[in-house]
Parts: structure tokens; sequence; C-alpha cells
């Protein structure tokens, strides 16, 4: 059974790739996807790492839970910036084109449609490449490589432990909530929400203490073992660059400056089609 948000040992090329060259990707394309409001970049975004998604051969269940609280999210923030700001995409575009008076202020226009539509391309295209970077890197690799980009080591070792306790986290979270539910409490869909909220609280609780209590085991151990008292160190998981590697960031490198070249090209990074 896939776990959520856990890296997953897979033979695909995106698995082989190294983590620093993940960690640029990642980097250089957050950086494009906020900076962009070009339309055709971002539905090539979007159609590029959905493509990466399938390669992967990542597993719905790993992420389904982390999707669905970012589209929660995402519907918020799309409805807040029309109630907040409804004529935004005519500020934007400098063309108002009115489809339906709702009340008040309140109109969709073509343009403030087109503005929301953006946005949301923003979050899919870097999301789907974030989950891919956490779900397809092994921590210490991923530790080896921050240090390899100029991170210090104890930063991201510490990084690469808090990914490490994903799956202990929530493998206590199914034993406290089978133990609570033998106990009588229902968190069943068929309890109602209240119920269900005051037995999540149960959780949480035992929860966090366990989570603190592993935390201190760990921290006393590397205390003991001297972690931290010398600059540098060695790494197991670090791996050299390969042609693979080399392939991928000089096609991250072209895409970035197409990518530029083309939401610039006008002067503005905001692609116009009502001009």
């Amino acid at each position: 059974m896939a776990q959520m948000m856990t890296y997953s040992s897979k033979d695909t090329w995106i698995h082989r790739l190294s983590g620093s060259t993940k960690m640029i990707f990642f980097v250089a394309w957050s950086i494009v996807g906020m900076v962009t409001y070009d339309t055709r970049v971002l539905l090539f975004m979007l159609a590029f790492s959905s493509i990466l998604f399938r390669i992967s051969k990542t597993e719905y269940r790993q992420v389904a839970t982390v999707l669905k609280v970012i589209g929660f999210f995402l519907t918020i923030n799309l409805i807040a910036i029309f109630f907040f700001s409804p004529d935004q995409g005519v500020s934007v575009y400098g063309t108002r084109t009115e489809l339906w008076h709702w009340f008040g202020p309140y109109t969709f226009t073509r343009e403030q449609l087109f503005y929301e539509f953006n946005v949301m391309l923003k979050y899919l295209t870097v999301i789907p490449v974030a989950l891919l970077f956490i779900v397809t890197t092994n921590p210490s690799e991923f530790a080896a490589s921050l240090n390899k980009l100029g991170v210090k080591y104890s930063i991201g070792y510490s990084i690469a432990i808090a990914l490490r306790y994903i799956p202990d986290v929530q493998k206590d979270f199914r034993e406290i909530k089978q133990a609570q539910e033998a106990r009588g409490i229902d968190m069943s869909k068929n309890a109602g929400l209240g119920k269900r909220i005051k037995g999540m609280t149960a959780i949480m609780f035992p929860l966090i203490f366990s989570s603190l209590e592993r935390i201190d085991v760990v921290s006393h151990a590397m205390e003991l073992r001297g972690f931290g008292k010398h600059k540098k160190r060695t790494w197991y998981s670090a791996r050299p660059f390969e042609k693979s590697d080399i392939l991928a960031i000089l096609f991250l490198a072209a895409f970035t400056l197409i990518s530029m070249l083309v939401t610039f090209a006008d002067g503005s990074r905001f692609y116009n089609p009502f001009a």
C-alpha cells in the first residue's frame, strides 16, 4: 500500500536523476511559474509536469490527500481574489468585457476570469513538480544534494530526517486512531462533523507527544555521536552528475531562457489576448 508523501524507489529515469539535478529543476521551475503570467508558458508547464508525473509512475494515493487540501485552499484563494478585487483582471489587461452582473460591484468579466485562470495555472504547474520531487528523491540523497548546493549539512540532514519520519508519523496516526476506535470513538463517515473533529483531537495530542519523544531520542543520539562538530562531512548517498543530469539541466536552462523571452516579449509578464 502506497503511503502518503513518501519516497518510493522505482526504476524510472526521473528516479535515476541525482538529487541535485532535481533540486535545481524544482527551484528554476518554481521561479518561472511564479514570475510568468503568460498563459502559453503556463499551459506548456502544466502539460510537461503532467507528463513527468505519469513517467515517474507515482501512485495517486501517495499524493491524493495533499492534492485535495491544496485544491481546497486554491478554491478559497480564487474566490477571495474575486471578492476583494473583482476588477483586477480589468486593470491588468486594460479592457472590460462584462459577462454577467451579480450584485453591487461584483460583475463577472472575461478579463477577471482569464486572470484567475492564470492564477490557477500557476498553482497547477508548480505543485506536481514539488510533489514529484519529494516522492522520487531519497531523503539521504536529498540532504547530500542540499549540501552540494551550498546549504549547511546540518540543515540538509534535519530536512532529510523530517522526510524520513513521514511514514512513521502516518503509522503512529493509524495505530492511535485504531486504539481510539476500539474505545468506542466513532470517526467514520457515519459520525457527525463535530464528533469527528472531537475524535481527531483525541488522536492529535498522543500523536504530538509521541513525535516529540521520537525527536528527543534522535537528537540525543546525534549529540552523543558528535553530530555537527566538523564543518564538512562526506555523504554515502551522494551521486555525481551523469549524462542524463547534464541533459536535464541543459533542457532546464533552455526552457527558462525561452520562457522569459516569451513572457517579456511585449514588455509585460502578462499575456494579453484582449489587446
